[in-house]
């Protein structure tokens, strides 16, 4: 515990500022990695030290329970927190103190009558849905449930909300005017014949703002026992929320808010980094303290997290931070081009297991997207290299709702025999799974759209495995997904992280990968569609992902989805000016060595991986095996060749030249070692291995060996 008087001695000079600033409005202007949190808990702490106010007079919120849970924690260490019956300052949710009092304030505002909280939106949706003649699909009730819990945020009624909608560029999932009906139809049925009421979430806030602006003797009894405010991640806030920090506050400006506008990615939902831009003019006589410095991140994603934001446009461009790292030098961040998805994925594990045998944990590495339905092929290589991953912010592929769907129909299809295979298969999938949500073209509706896209790579994935097996039936083609659900889900082990950016927020990893860099992923194409403040926000989301990164950062994209498919893809156009060009031709750099000699591999000399090269380099390295190397690598492409035409079927779906290539090089003594090269899953060392191993233990040995 941090002795009295000892909070402030650990702090520098700006979040010292911040910490001592006199009580009154107060606007903390923090970046990524600056301390924010430790700032304002020594802030709590020094006015209580100073006798400016008493502990259990001070409510602090912020919006996840992880954040305020984590609040909670350093106000204890400092000796000011709740704890058990103590009173102490409170840190909770918005939606969690406006349960609190929502409990206590009830009675004397609406007498017997009973209310109940709601889990979810859905089971009331879902009749003034069809009430609406609208479909009832699950996704289709989320995203009308999504578009309710928006207006309500926004503090727009059933009446206004078709002309909001449409106004705001809203991605619908039925005309305005009939998710206008659904969300009257949703408050109506809220309240009961006899009075009695459900509320949902929203509810609490408005609720308890209610009740405090109709009650005068209730809002001076509760501004009596609150009075001094701290609110974190300001950007965020939504006009409800605001509306409830204006009925806690009433006349007075106790009132010390954290954030930073170019962090703000959730406007979707309903935020508005307004209220924090507006500030200064709400307070005039408020003191603005910017944090800058960047504790989390090495000099070199600081500088390239400082280049994204310089980039940005807008109001809120007009608050960026400029970062200034605090670490030791790292490696530059890197950046590479593929192919295809799978190429990227096999390149970013391969990555993955050089750093955690070079000592970083696999729970300090995480791979980051942008739509949870780009997770498959990474989830598929990390299976095959036999590294533990979890999955934040979304199911796991095979463990999403509409996946899980999909299996049982292909497996009922298997088991009542229809005779499918070869080219018919992937026309039979797609009709199976037209019921499940697989239309033609991608629909509207931000959950119709992820199950769409889960969809879409399921048959993808089907189509790949067409083409390595032209006769795959579909009781094949269901054993093997059903194999790769159970290889994918290692429960209780803790690995590499893979998220979705939005929910990466507010944590980081000693590496991230940020895959997928395309035009239509980052800025997604809904983004491109809506505008320039759309695509800025898009802006910064990827701003957002950068600075996760402690010391190792990786930035790749993929011009094709599948292997083989068509290059049609553009790098994200935040990429611009971001990449490294070669000193001699002005080219840019990508990979490891090309960034340490800031030399490329063409004008080095060195003919090395590059899929913006030649139609043979694409897919694999050409640095020169060893002699020893190169005799094991033609005995098992002889090997291959032989299997092939056993089966009947190409080479090259018996292994690729570049696994050849990967085992020639690395000699896998046993089937374990054999597991971690890349291109080897569990069908194939389950075929194949004994015979690998075997051939690698009778080649000649290197000159190393």
């Amino acid at each position: 515990m941090v002795g009295v008087g000892d909070h402030l001695a650990d702090l520098d000079p700006e979040q010292l500022a911040a910490a001592t600033a006199p009580r009154g409005p107060v606007c903390v202007l923090a970046g990524a990695g600056t301390g924010k949190t430790r700032t304002i808990t020594r802030r709590i702490a020094h006015l209580v030290d100073q006798g400016q106010v008493n502990p259990d007079q001070v409510l602090a919120v912020t919006f996840t329970a992880r954040a305020a849970g984590e609040m909670r924690s350093r106000l204890r260490a400092l000796g000011i927190g709740s704890t058990g019956s103590a009173a102490g300052v409170q840190a909770q949710t918005f939606h969690a103190a406006a349960l609190r009092q929502l409990r206590y304030f009830w009675p004397r505002c609406l007498g017997d009558a009973r209310w109940e909280l709601l889990d979810s939106k859905l089971p009331i949706v879902g009749p003034a849905a069809r009430k609406a003649q609208l479909p009832t699909a699950t996704e289709t009730l989320r995203d009308l449930a999504s578009e309710i819990e928006w207006a309500k945020a926004s503090l727009i009624g059933p009446s206004e909300y078709a002309a909001a909608a449409t106004k705001a560029g809203r991605d619908l999932p039925a005309p305005a005017d009939q998710v206008a009906q659904v969300f009257a139809a949703y408050e109506a049925a809220k309240v009961s014949p006899d009075g009695d009421y459900l509320l949902d979430f929203d509810d609490l806030l408005l609720f308890t703002t209610q009740m405090l602006s109709d009650d005068a003797g209730l809002a001076e009894e509760f501004r009596a026992r609150y009075r001094c405010f701290v609110v974190d991640e300001y950007q965020d806030v939504t006009p409800v929320q605001q509306g409830l920090l204006d009925a806690w506050l009433g006349e007075r400006d106790d009132l010390t808010v954290v954030g930073d506008a170019n962090q703000t990615i959730y406007t979707f939902a309903g935020a508005r980094p307004d209220y924090l831009l507006n500030f200064s003019r709400r307070f005039p006589e408020a003191q603005v303290v910017r944090l800058v410095r960047d504790y989390r991140s090495t000099p070199e994603v600081v500088d390239l997290a400082n280049r994204v934001i310089g980039a940005a446009r807008g109001r809120a461009a007009g608050t960026r931070l400029e970062l200034v790292g605090q670490r030791p030098s790292g490696p530059a961040p890197r950046f590479a081009e593929y192919a295809d998805e799978p190429a990227e994925a096999a390149a970013a594990v391969a990555d993955i297991r050089r750093l955690i045998d070079d000592g970083v944990p696999a729970s300090e590495i995480a791979i980051l997207y942008r739509v949870n339905a780009q997770s498959q092929v990474y989830e598929q290589a990390l299976t095959e290299a036999q590294i533990p991953y979890q999955v934040r912010g979304g199911d796991a592929f095979f463990a999403r709702t509409e996946i899980r769907q999909a299996l049982r129909e292909i497996t009922a299809a298997a088991r009542a025999d229809r005779v499918v295979a070869g080219g018919d298969l992937v026309d039979a999938l797609t009709v199976l799974l037209f019921p499940l949500g697989l239309t033609p073209d991608e629909p509207s509706g931000a959950e119709a759209k992820s199950r769409w896209a889960s969809l879409t790579a399921l048959v993808e994935l089907a189509e790949e495995l067409l083409a390595h097996n032209p006769t795959l039936s579909m009781r094949e083609l269901a054993a093997e997904l059903t194999s790769r659900a159970s290889a994918g889900h290692p429960p209780t082990m803790r690995g590499v992280t893979l998220s979705s950016l939005h929910a990466a927020k507010g944590l980081e990893w000693d590496a991230v990968f940020l895959v997928g860099l395309t035009d239509g992923a980052v800025p997604i194409s809904h983004a491109i569609d809506a505008g320039s403040e759309a695509v800025e926000e898009e802006r910064r989301l990827f701003y957002v992902g950068v600075t996760r990164a402690r010391e190792h950062l990786r930035l790749s994209w993929a011009l094709a989805r599948n292997e083989g498919g068509r290059r049609g893809r553009r790098k994200s156009r935040f990429l611009s000016g971001l990449l490294p060009t070669c000193e001699r031709c002005s080219s840019h750099l990508m990979g490891a060595r090309a960034l340490q000699t800031g030399v490329c591999d063409s004008c080095s000399g060195e003919r090395r991986h590059s899929t913006t090269g030649s139609r043979t380099a694409r897919r694999t390295a050409t640095v020169p095996l060893e002699p020893a190397d190169a005799e094991l690598f033609d005995s098992l492409k002889a090997w291959r060749l032989a299997e092939a035409n056993r089966q009947d079927k190409p080479a090259y779906t018996v292994f690729a030249d570049k696994t050849l290539r990967e085992i020639a090089t690395r000699r896998p003594a046993d089937l374990r070692s054999l597991a971690r090269v890349n291109g080897v899953g569990a069908a194939k060392l389950e075929r194949y291995g004994d015979d690998v191993v075997a051939i690698v233990a009778n080649a000649p040995s290197t000159a190393g060996d």
